[in-house]
């Protein structure tokens, strides 16, 4: 007969195995086993058990070090990348829309300039001055339609642009009006010429004025964008490369073996990367400045002064149209030349928009803006002459004819003739340093992106190193 077991509750013992052991495993606390207790603790109780052991470690060194070096290789291409959009936009982009807006400003104030000349010769305007004040207007309009069609909508210019748009029509229909009147021989002629002028000098020029400025907001910020240092980038490659030192410093302490091929390939990758990074930010850093000082400075120097230059020769003009009516135009003269270039004081040498041009011309436009100098100091002593033949000897057409005249022979004496030969001159080194920034600008881009390329890649080289190296030590585990 069978001896019955006895239970817990009733006080007796299960019969044990033969050799002591238990028929079922031991468990922890909680009744898991250890493989699934870590599973069930999460990620970080897993990298806790990891690191109490020797492989454990080497592989979170590992895919640290990988992380590191692939971040620190995306990260710098992509704001290498950055700038190298940057320095493209500045070529492509925003210094010809910065130009193509001071051009409109030039093209609108020479327009009315040589509206006013065709005026004071009435019926024997040369066709040359005529097809001139023409060009002008043509050239204003497709400049301003052009930009129009490559600034984006949310641009502030885009407001400027559409004042222009509108109102350059209405300024060559008043001028219209004005030869009219004049060729008939009506006085009117004069006040249509003045209110024409005064509607391109309150409205048209400012608009045009602050198109240029809004234009070359862009440009600066463009170049400062392509100028920025990346110092994400450095920041990043400056712990990569401590966290590599770092863990070789660690196997040699553990190890005792001083070269690890892996890890110092990882090493040397990611110092030629911060010293590609380097070069490429420092060269482009360089390389725009030396554009920006040697050609959009002073081309916007050069610019203002070419304006001065077109008011003055247009308040000459319409001096003249008034026909001593009004000072306003021998005011507008006195400060636009005052603007232009001043004597200064004492000690000190003198100043203005075409000496500052001057100042800055790089050493190839130096030359036609000297010339432009020589030639506004003969302009100034022949208007000067035009003003006492009018106020002192009372001979207004010996003031006409001193500062404009259809006659061949006496044309070059004349403040206009002057005038056209600064004119030039500065259209002269307006093309030097425009090309001059152009040549000093382009290829920037292309160092930029050739930088990402190189420095993604030796990322992708230090990570693939830093695992190899550190899988050798791994292996001797196995």
């Amino acid at each position: 007969m069978a001896t019955p077991v006895r239970t817990k509750e009733s006080g007796a013992h299960a019969p044990g195995r033969p050799d002591g052991s238990s028929a079922v495993p031991a468990r922890r606390a909680g009744g898991r086993a250890p493989g699934i207790a870590a599973a069930a603790a999460g990620p970080f109780a897993r990298l806790t058990q990891a690191t109490r052991t020797a492989p454990g470690r080497l592989r979170l060194a590992g895919a640290l070090l990988a992380v590191l070096t692939l971040a620190f290789g995306a990260l710098t291409a992509a704001q290498l990348n950055s700038r190298a959009q940057a320095a493209n936009r500045v070529v492509s982009y925003s210094q010809p829309l910065s130009q193509a807006a001071a051009d409109i400003h030039l093209s609108l104030a020479d327009a009315d300039t040589t509206a006013a000349t065709g005026f004071l010769l009435a019926g024997a305007e040369p066709r040359a001055v005529r097809a001139r004040y023409e060009e002008d207007l043509r050239r204003a309009s497709q400049l301003i339609s052009e930009a129009a069609a490559r600034t984006t909508t949310s641009s502030p210019a885009q407001e400027w642009l559409s004042a222009l748009n509108q109102q350059v029509p209405v300024y060559a229909g008043l001028v219209e009006s004005a030869r009219a009147e004049n060729r008939q021989g009506f006085p009117l002629g004069g006040a249509y010429l003045r209110y024409a002028s005064e509607q391109m000098r309150t409205v048209l020029l400012p608009a045009a004025a602050k198109l240029t400025a809004a234009e070359n907001d862009a440009l600066a910020a463009d170049l400062a964008d392509a100028r920025a240092t990346p110092w994400a980038g450095y920041l990043l490659g400056l712990v990569a490369l401590t966290a590599l030192v770092w863990v070789q410093l660690a196997l040699f302490r553990r190890t005792n073996r001083v070269f690890n091929i892996g890890m110092l390939t990882a090493t040397a990758a990611v110092l030629s990367a911060a010293l590609w990074l380097t070069v490429a930010a420092t060269g482009a850093d360089s390389t725009l400045r030396r554009a920006e000082r040697e050609g959009a400075a002073p081309l916007r120097v050069l610019n203002a002064a070419r304006v001065d230059v077109l008011t003055a020769r247009l308040a000459e003009n319409l001096h003249l149209v008034a026909r001593g009516s009004s000072t306003k135009y021998a005011e507008l003269w006195s400060k636009t030349t005052g603007h232009l270039f001043d004597g200064g004081t004492p000690g000190r040498g003198p100043v203005g928009t075409l000496v500052e041009a001057q100042r800055l011309a790089p050493p190839d436009a130096g030359g036609p803006v000297d010339q432009a100098l020589r030639g506004y100091q003969q302009w100034r002593e022949r208007h000067d002459v035009a003003v006492k033949l009018e106020n002192v000897d009372g001979d207004y057409q010996g003031a006409l004819d001193t500062t404009v005249t259809v006659k061949e022979a006496d044309v070059p004496k004349t403040a206009d003739a002057s005038f056209n030969a600064v004119d030039q001159q500065l259209q002269r080194a307006a093309v030097l340093e425009e090309g001059g920034f152009r040549d000093a600008a382009l290829g920037v881009d292309k160092d930029l992106r050739t930088a990402a390329v190189a420095v993604a890649l030796l990322g992708l080289l230090a990570a693939a190193s830093a695992v190899r190296g550190l899988g050798r030590r791994l292996a001797e585990y196995r």
